[in-house]
């Protein structure tokens, strides 16, 4: 039974809460683990037997993910496209408005995934769960978490015994549920977009909002032009969580499948250091470094771009990243941290808790650290691009826009 994808990705006005590391690429093209954010639902998706293509849909100009999208396809061997929204429509909206492109193909089945979380992505179990819901429109996959964290999802009240969602709420001030909404979903295609049509024609009119979903906020292809295949979009804004899904709970409509395993929302830079470390979890024992006669020492996981240049001498790990053309010299220390491209870790220089920007330096026995709270205002030290760190130079909690030259050592400041 054949069916398709849809990853929601946002766009420029949204994520500014990733600044400055989404200034210089966009949020879902940052590497975490050494491939983009957006790379791991998409690895995710391509491997559902059946699924015959990949939609990737947001605000962002089409040329900043053509070159990436044609190289993913190639690889993935799946067919990968962008579209581009038009209009500020919710995700309920800017799915209906590509209504027609999406169902070309007559998919059965539809699943939908916002590219700011971070999870293993078990598609096939979750539509397997799809499956033996006989009559369910969709399926939602749910993630207990303790009760402080709920209070910053959507939370969805089930029945224990057949996991009906009974009850969908956003935000509540009390506690409703410790099962949150993970951003995943699969539907029976054709029944969703008549669903949103419902609720579009129902309402006739833009809502006034009270409430901030979830993923609104910070949710998240190639060029190919489907306007000429488009619906027409006015007045057509509705929420896939608050409109859609809110309106379908306790009518044996939906259902969710609880996972295990982890999952976390990508909402600020800092956060990506622990997604890299969950990634790196999972990635084949053949990507990560080890250590070996005449190479660096490696401690735990990490992962080392083939093009990066690690001094013998160097001792990196647990849970480093590291990537293109990055020279790492002698009686470096590299601890939880993520290094981009192109980057220079001069002769025994220290870097813990952090992410070091593109084409940053950080000089000889010069420190760039953090406490790693990852709740924390300044609990890790981020380094816009073209960031020099002066030798013996110590940067602590700091958030370094791009461009900048520190001379003197610093501590808990965002420098601008």
């Amino acid at each position: 039974m054949a069916s398709v994808a849809v990853i929601l990705v946002g766009g420029p006005t949204k994520g500014t809460r990733f600044r400055p590391l989404s200034l210089k690429v966009p949020k879902p093209l940052f590497p975490i683990a050494g491939k983009p954010m957006l790379h791991h639902p998409l690895a995710a998706c391509a491997k559902v037997p059946g699924l015959k293509e990949i939609f990737v849909l947001g605000f962002f100009e089409e040329k900043e993910f053509a070159l990436y999208l044609s190289s993913v396809s190639t690889e993935l061997n799946v067919r990968v496209q962008y579209l581009k929204e038009t209009t500020e429509a919710g995700s309920a909206g800017g799915l209906y408005e590509y209504r027609n492109v999406i169902l070309e193909e007559k998919p059965e089945h539809l699943f939908v995934i916002h590219c700011d979380v971070c999870c293993t992505f078990p598609l096939q179990d979750l539509l397997e769960a799809h499956k033996s819901h006989n009559g369910a429109l969709g399926t939602v996959m749910g993630k207990t978490v303790p009760s402080e964290s709920a209070a910053l999802c959507g939370q969805l009240a089930l029945d224990p015994a057949t996991e009906e969602l009974l009850h969908y709420t956003e935000k509540p001030e009390t506690l409703v549920s410790r099962t949150v909404n993970t951003g995943v979903y699969v539907f029976n295609a054709q029944r969703l977009f008549d669903q949103i049509g419902a609720v579009i024609q129902g309402r006739g009119k833009i809502p006034k909002l009270r409430r901030t979903s979830s993923f609104s906020e910070e949710s998240m292809a190639t060029a190919y032009d489907f306007r000429a295949r488009r619906s027409d979009t006015s007045n057509n804004f509705a929420r896939l969580d608050q409109d859609v899904m809110s309106a379908l709970a306790g009518k044996k409509l939906l259902y969710v499948h609880r996972t295990e395993d982890f999952w976390e929302q990508i909402k600020t830079p800092g956060i990506t250091l622990k997604c890299s470390e969950l990634y790196l979890s999972k990635l084949p024992a053949g990507m990560l470094a080890k250590t070996r006669e005449g190479g660096p020492t490696i401690r735990g996981l990490v992962y080392i771009h083939p093009s990066a240049k690690v001094h013998p001498s160097a001792v990196l790990g647990p849970s480093v990243s590291v990537g293109p053309n990055v020279r790492v010299c002698s009686g470096a220390r590299l601890i939880n941290c993520i290094v981009l491209d192109d980057c220079k870790v001069d002769d025994n220089a220290c870097i813990i808790n952090s992410i070091i920007g593109w084409q940053s330096e950080v000089g000889r026995w010069a420190r760039v650290q953090a406490s790693g709270n990852y709740d924390a205002r300044l609990g890790i030290t981020i380094l816009g691009e073209d960031v020099v760190v002066k030798d013996e130079v110590v940067v602590t909690g700091c958030v370094v826009l791009p461009h900048k030259s520190i001379g003197t050592s610093v501590m808990e400041e965002i420098l601008l």
